[in-house]
């Protein structure tokens, strides 16, 4: 049997990036790919260097290409430890810059407006090289379309209070939880808008709201992977 790709996309504090992280050890000879990482490292750059001032209008940003971007920033992915690295002008970008609020509100705003198909396109290219040699976890947004003849798909929901209380520990102090509800739901309006979030028939939708661990999560979804 050859190498399989496992994409896994999730509602903001479905804990999807710590279930992919526990695939890793249960799912042998596999690397993770941060898709969404991808795309929050091209924002962050954008945000770093003023190539782009997002708060212009929609009509601005409609016309942006991803992929030119990408070259400007001299963007390269790694894989370090089995999970995907980005590097911007050979400077490896940090996890909490990533994840901050600024970062974060400001990918949604872009990928729902952004020309991505260049962006799909090289995402598509490296999962396709890493088949050749390793299971692929790719935890991404809209993943059938960048992958169409990906072996599995979930979609990872849960409620929305219990989304923020998962959530919010990440901020430490610096939000409140009303705040960030309405961040999150800020966030899931711009998601949907761009398409995101779909069900295709390979679609397995895992309502993850009374797990108690990331543990039963990905327990969750082994029951439908065959190695």
């Amino acid at each position: 049997m050859g190498n399989i790709v496992i994409g896994i996309e999730g509602y903001v504090g479905t804990g999807k990036t710590s279930v992919c992280r526990n695939l890793l050890n249960k799912i042998p000879n596999s690397v993770l790919l941060h898709g969404g990482n991808i795309y929050r490292a091209i924002t962050y750059g954008i945000l770093k260097t003023g190539l782009i001032n997002v708060k212009e209008d929609n009509n601005k940003l409609s016309s942006l290409n991803i992929k030119n971007i990408m070259d400007k920033l001299k963007l390269k992915i790694e894989i370090e430890n089995n999970e995907s690295v980005v590097y911007i002008h050979n400077q490896k970008v940090e996890e909490e810059d990533l994840q901050s609020l600024e970062t974060s509100i400001a990918t949604s705003k872009i990928s729902n407006y952004a020309d991505n198909k260049k962006l799909y396109e090289f995402g598509r290219n490296i999962v396709e090289e890493l088949k050749q040699k390793y299971n692929v976890i790719v935890s991404s947004r809209d993943i059938v379309n960048m992958c169409p003849n990906i072996d599995y798909h979930f979609l990872l929901i849960a409620d929305l209070d219990e989304r923020v209380k998962r959530k919010i520990h990440q901020y430490e102090g610096k939000i409140t939880f009303d705040e960030l509800k309405e961040h999150i739901q800020k966030r899931d309006e711009f998601q949907k808008k761009s398409g995101y979030y779909k069900i295709h028939p390979i679609t397995r939708v895992i309502d993850v709201t009374a797990c108690k661990s990331v543990e039963e999560e990905a327990n969750k979804l082994m029951e439908y992977i065959k190695i």
